[in-house]
């Protein structure tokens, strides 16, 4: 609950003057829901779920605003992309330049907010988890984190900045998916929870979205993911669940390969290249490498497969050539030509050819090395239409070409060399 609902707020200051007006707006206390107030206690990471529009921004961006009051410096602001942090943590409509008066709104420079009492924040994207070695921080506000590309690598990146002050404190404010991260956070006994469904914030959204999207959605699977703010494990329908997942015990390898779903276009606006290296162990097969590129160019993640062929001492690289035809196996020749490529074709849909692949792992003939959570997150949120989280499966593609060539494919040919 609130101390003032907005309705009720707007008829309190109907009754105010402009200055008291203004003062009872910047108020927060007054306005903020108890999920959206800072804990109490000794905690390190505050996790906010909630669903579309509960509040989460808007409670990221007060919170950091309570930070500069108390002149705690300098603050890490972290989105998905830097775009994504200027646009919705900085600039959107519940963010820092919002909530902020007019005498403690900050000045943007670059990637650097200053506020008039010399506090400073610093943007970065979580995906390019290499950007944060260096820069050291005293707090942090990390912005859905659900959906950042590269998440365990980037939130650890962060912990090793987070060493200012006195009690360096995070806020990790998300609608939910089955993440690694995610479920990491859930079980450190040093994270407090807060949850907030989009019901709940209904006073300051418009009419229409509470009477057709949430009636619309209301009660489904994606309705309590998108909505209440709930954490649903398994996707209902879905191939994978992550209970198939078992971890590689080691053994002898047998062949290994290479396998790659090369991007239809190779610019800033493609999907990424799936390569996923396996090898045959038994009578079964485990995946021991996930080396998949975004936003590449050909020769780009052709040296990677080839780089990876090498580390693996692999048989071949299997590449589907569906899009590229015979420009798919020349770009790798470009690289080495001596690289023994296996050029394969899809004539069915996607969810067509990963339900063998999914049939091998419900009988346990699949196994994971360790740190494979982006392809395993993806396998679990591939869905009928083919699509991940609404994304193009790279690295599901790929590992389906691995596991089927490996498992599925013995009677064919050998690979040859170009």
């Amino acid at each position: 609950m609130t101390s003032s609902t907005a309705v009720e707020g707007a008829v309190v200051v109907a009754g105010l003057n402009d200055d008291e007006a203004y003062n009872r707006y910047f108020d927060w206390s007054r306005w903020a829901y108890d999920a959206q107030k800072e804990p109490p206690g000794d905690w390190t990471t505050w996790l906010f779920m909630g669903g579309r529009g509960a509040g989460k921004t808007r409670a990221g961006a007060e919170w950091v605003r309570s930070l500069v009051a108390r002149k705690i410096s300098p603050i890490a602001l972290v989105g998905e992309t830097m775009t994504e942090a200027m646009a919705v943590m900085v600039r959107g409509q519940s963010g820092l330049l919002t909530v902020c008066r007019d005498d403690e709104t900050p000045t943007i420079r670059g990637a650097r907010l200053i506020w008039p009492n010399k506090v400073e924040a610093t943007l970065l994207s979580a995906s390019d988890p290499d950007s944060f070695r260096g820069p050291q921080f005293a707090a942090a506000w990390c912005d859905e984190v659900g959906k950042w590309p590269n998440a365990e690598a980037a939130w650890d990146q962060l912990q090793f900045g987070l060493r200012l002050g006195d009690r360096p404190r995070q806020l990790a404010t998300t609608t939910p998916r089955p993440t690694a991260l995610l479920k990491r956070l859930l079980d450190d006994p040093a994270t407090v929870m807060s949850r907030m469904r989009t019901a709940d914030n209904h006073a300051h959204l418009a009419p229409d979205f509470m009477g057709q999207v949430v009636a619309r959605y209301q009660g489904t699977v994606l309705g309590r993911q998108e909505l209440d703010g709930e954490l649903i494990e398994d996707l209902p329908g879905a191939l994978w669940q992550r209970g198939m997942f078992r971890a590689f015990a080691g053994g002898d390898i047998g062949r290994i390969v290479v396998a790659v779903d090369p991007p239809v276009t190779g610019n800033a606006s493609s999907d990424a290249c799936g390569i996923v290296v396996a090898g045959r162990v038994g009578d079964g097969v485990a995946v021991l490498e996930d080396c998949t590129l975004k936003q590449v160019r050909p020769l780009d993640w052709a040296r990677r497969a080839v780089a990876a062929y090498v580390a693996h001492d692999a048989d071949a690289i299997v590449v589907e050539v569906n899009q590229g035809g015979d420009m798919v196996p020349a770009v790798i020749a470009q690289v080495d030509a001596n690289v023994p490529v296996r050029a394969v074709r899809a004539s069915r849909g996607k969810w067509s050819r990963a339900e063998p692949v999914a049939a091998l792992y419900a009988r346990g003939l699949v196994s994971h090395a360790a740190g494979l959570t982006e392809l395993e997150d993806e396998m679990c949120s591939f869905a009928v239409d083919g699509l991940s989280d609404g994304h193009s499966p790279d690295r599901v593609d790929a590992l389906v070409w691995a596991v089927t060539e490996l498992l599925l494919n013995e009677t064919r040919p050998q690979v040859r060399g170009l």
